[in-house]
């Protein structure tokens, strides 16, 4: 039992070492050797928990939506009305923009990388932006219908990724205050009436 947990254990810490490398250097950037060392890991333990190099890129991106997913969980517990539920999603990008571990979206930068549809690393990330915009659709159908969610939860990811982009280019704070603007606009329009 308790190799179990110490293999689990350094499985955990090399995906979070490599998803600290990744996000901070890119997947293409970041050789295997790299990981190994940083993880102090031995070379067969890395290849017995992830056979190739994509696999491990598949397993941080997954680490990342699980940690993104829980805190849109904390911050939907956080707050009743839908509004508020957006709004606060986005004062989390706002906190994140201004933080020293910003460094984009690692799920964008995946897509970036590896631009083939079929290829596991780009299906991961696009997974996760779905997830994302079907958890937006949901607080979105308290105050309008299905497919005027639907369009509003596209809308509003598509204003948050592009405000993370421009976050990037140093823009972040006017992208923000825009988007949050749209966003109003838009949840006041969708209401049901």
């Amino acid at each position: 039992m308790a190799r179990t947990a110490e293999r689990v254990d350094k499985r955990q810490h090399t995906v979070e070492t490599a998803y600290a490398l990744f996000k901070r250097d890119g997947f293409h950037a970041t050789g295997i050797d790299r990981i190994i060392a940083e993880a102090d890991v031995a070379k067969m333990t890395m290849y017995r928990n992830f056979p190739s190099k994509d696999d491990l890129i598949v397993a941080a991106l997954d680490h990342r939506a699980e940690k993104f997913d829980a805190m849109l969980d904390r911050l939907a517990a956080s707050v009743g009305k839908p509004a508020e539920k957006i709004a606060v999603i986005f004062d989390w990008y706002e906190r994140w923009f201004d933080s020293p571990d910003f460094h984009g979206c690692l799920f964008a930068h995946a897509v970036a990388e590896f631009g083939d549809p079929s290829h596991p690393v780009f299906q991961a990330a696009m997974a996760q932006k779905d997830n994302f915009r079907r958890r937006l659709r949901k607080i979105l159908e308290e105050i309008m219908s299905r497919d005027r969610a639907e369009n509003a939860a596209t809308t509003l990811l598509m204003l948050i990724e592009g405000a993370t982009l421009l976050a990037e280019m140093g823009q972040g704070k006017a992208a923000l205050r825009s988007a949050r603007q749209a966003a109003r606009d838009i949840m006041s329009v969708g209401k049901r009436r």
